[in-house]
């Protein structure tokens, strides 16, 4: 039997179900009207769009801080922050519609929202993650400068994750698979005290 979207928010955002069901809302109404997701997205926000960001939460240590490039409607990001309430977590968005769209959706919470592109951003962060930003070479140029001295870019890939990373040297593919939520990849590029 498949499991239940309710059993799975119970399961993934223990304590915050109310909070990741009123951003669910948000995107199907404001985040539709605002562009910010395509019109048919509605019916699958919960398996398309919120479950497969929690892949990454299970690479991130506790009490670690995090930037989400190119945030966008909020994805990874505030999934991450609610699933992972231990989590700095700072939302990175240079396109001001955007930026007000994640200032309202994250209304009342200790996420952090900057206005601005990754390759401006003068801070640093124990991790940094992109959904569907840029090919994995040019999310490596325009932010590994924000990665901290053993931290870690965590990009999240599709089926073409192998082909992406195949010229990128020490870049790690996790294959993971959450219960009722299937498979996720992530690629991650660590930042050792020596250089790449």
């Amino acid at each position: 039997m498949e499991p239940s979207v309710e059993g799975l928010v119970a399961r993934y955002f223990p304590e915050r179900e109310a909070e990741i069901a009123a951003f669910a809302q948000f995107l199907v109404t404001a985040g539709i009207e605002r562009g910010l997701i395509g019109p048919r997205e509605g019916e699958r926000i919960w398996e398309r769009h919120i479950f497969n960001c929690l892949h990454i939460t299970t690479l991130l240590p506790q009490g670690a801080s995090l930037f989400d490039i190119g945030s966008g409607a909020g994805l990874p990001g505030i999934v991450i922050a609610l699933a992972r309430p231990d989590l700095q977590v700072t939302l990175i968005e240079p396109l001001e519609r955007r930026v007000e769209f994640l200032k309202e959706a994250t209304a009342g919470t200790s996420i952090e929202v900057i206005r601005g592109r990754a390759q401006d951003v003068k801070k640093t962060a124990d991790f940094v993650t992109a959904r569907a930003v840029a090919p994995l070479e040019k999310l490596k140029k325009m932010s590994w400068h924000m990665v901290k001295t053993n931290g870690a870019l965590l990009a999240m890939k599709g089926e073409g994750a192998a082909a992406e990373m195949a010229d990128m040297k020490n870049a790690k593919l996790h294959e993971i698979t959450l219960e009722g939520i299937g498979l996720g990849r992530i690629v991650e590029l660590r930042k050792g005290s020596a250089p790449l």
